[in-house]
């Protein structure tokens, strides 16, 4: 099997870039991780049910044919009930505004405090094939058919 490509993601600094701390760029925490974390850029609360979007203070531009997905990490799930509103967020190519990402609190009675530099997600990139849509009449059968939610037999 081929080695995954190597991409250059071309980043910059947004919001608060003059920061006397600035916040370290996206990186991999461990040797072949599959995504980037995106950190925190403010101090923020997030009420128990509450949803926020929170800003990472970068901007990126995705390689042709590639658009990135931001997905939730599990630590913060399992351990405070924390999780994204829009799971996993798609970041479009033409998208060159500051990355923020949509937090959700499902605990139902505590607060979780979002600290500048937390890790609060991760952004993953993903090859996108260009779609040409083409109206027909009828589609070519398939063994499932039209059969939809839990038409699977899982019980």
């Amino acid at each position: 099997m081929p080695d995954p490509p190597s991409l250059e993601l071309l980043v910059t600094r947004v919001g608060d870039a003059a920061h006397a701390d600035p916040l370290p760029l996206p990186a991999c925490a461990n040797p072949g991780d599959a995504g980037v974390d995106l950190r925190s850029r403010v101090k923020i609360e997030v009420a128990a049910g509450e949803r926020v979007a929170v800003p990472t203070g970068i901007a990126v531009a995705f390689p042709p044919g590639w658009a990135g997905l931001v997905l939730a990490r599990s630590g913060l799930a399992r351990r405070h009930g924390i999780g994204l509103v829009n799971s996993p967020g798609l970041i479009d190519s033409g998208y060159r505004g500051e990355i923020e990402v949509l937090l959700i609190n499902h605990d139902p009675r505590d607060a979780f405090v979002v600290e500048r530099g937390d890790r609060i997600a991760q952004l993953v990139l993903v090859p996108v094939a260009t779609v040409a849509l083409r109206e027909v009449t009828s589609l070519p059968d398939a063994a499932r058919g039209d059969s939809g939610f839990g038409s699977s037999g899982v019980t």
